[in-house]
């Protein structure tokens, strides 16, 4: 099975971003016929403030309805079908009434939804350059481990901040994950010491496979002030090899993922079968 992440740009015009990822899915799909596509985290919207974000998000059929969606769901939809291929949506901002959340959607080759995912960890720090964030200002918090299947492959769901905790991760291996999906707008000051370790030390402590699709560039915050994402989108092996990056800037990185090396790792390392405190 063949994955491809994206690494777009994205701003605060849904419109704009749903245009960069056609291009960009197009280009991917002609270059390397990828299975699965990935996006990044908010790829629709990244950027403005608390009404640019509420303006530009999007209410979700009912999961299973199979009913038509926003904007960037249907597009979603729409790549699927008519390239007939997965498609992890990376995530988009999903309104619930007066509440937001940051929720990953993925369909099938027939178009239909088969999983869906609300962001777990909220971003609420002060990063090394002193900047502050607090997404849950904005989105609520999910609270469900999510996993479905892909051409035999048992996938989970994990959004950026998750990362930071292992705990989920082992939550996916448990429940019988073997590729793991990471969509991020990951910040500059922290992306550049934490972004590559963090993600092979989830892949080496769970033995699976970590697609994880990025933001790059530039984006205007909600007080008008410059922000910036770190990129270097990535596919990770089981025993912690990156075997695919993006360079830097829009495009992408694609990766074969080879059941047989998951099975030898956890194999020869059966450490599942030796965890005792947890």
């Amino acid at each position: 099975m063949r994955v491809s992440v994206m690494q777009m740009s994205p701003i605060a015009d849904k419109a704009a971003n749903i245009d960069q990822a056609s291009r960009l899915i197009a280009a991917a799909i002609a270059a390397d016929r990828p299975d699965v596509i990935s996006l990044p985290e908010m790829w629709t919207c990244l950027g403005g403030n608390r009404a640019t974000k509420h303006e530009q998000a999007e209410t979700l059929p009912a999961y299973g309805s199979n009913e038509p969606g926003g904007a960037a769901y249907e597009f979603l939809r729409g790549i699927a079908r008519s390239q007939r291929i997965q498609v992890h949506g990376g995530s988009l901002g999903e309104k619930d009434g007066e509440r937001l959340f940051n929720t990953t959607v993925v369909f099938d080759p027939d178009g239909t939804e088969i999983a869906r995912y609300r962001k777990i960890h909220m971003f609420d720090i002060v990063a090394p350059d002193g900047k502050g964030y607090r997404e849950s200002a904005v989105y609520g918090a999910g609270k469900d481990v999510v996993t479905y299947e892909q051409n035999g492959v048992k996938v989970g769901c994990a959004i950026c901040y998750d990362v930071r905790f292992p705990e989920l991760f082992l939550a996916l291996r448990r429940a019988g994950a073997e590729l793991i999906f990471l969509p991020s707008a990951f910040t500059v000051p922290t992306g550049k010491d934490h972004w590559e370790v963090l993600i092979r030390a989830r892949a080496i402590e769970t033995q699976c496979w970590i697609a994880a699709a990025a933001t790059t560039g530039k984006h205007i915050d909600g007080s008008g002030e410059p922000r910036f994402t770190y990129g270097h989108s990535l596919l990770c092996d089981p025993w912690g090899h990156v075997v695919a990056k993006a360079s830097d800037g829009i495009g992408w990185a694609t990766a074969r993922i080879d059941q047989a090396l998951t099975e030898r790792v956890r194999r020869d390392m059966p450490v599942l079968e030796h965890r005792k405190l947890v």
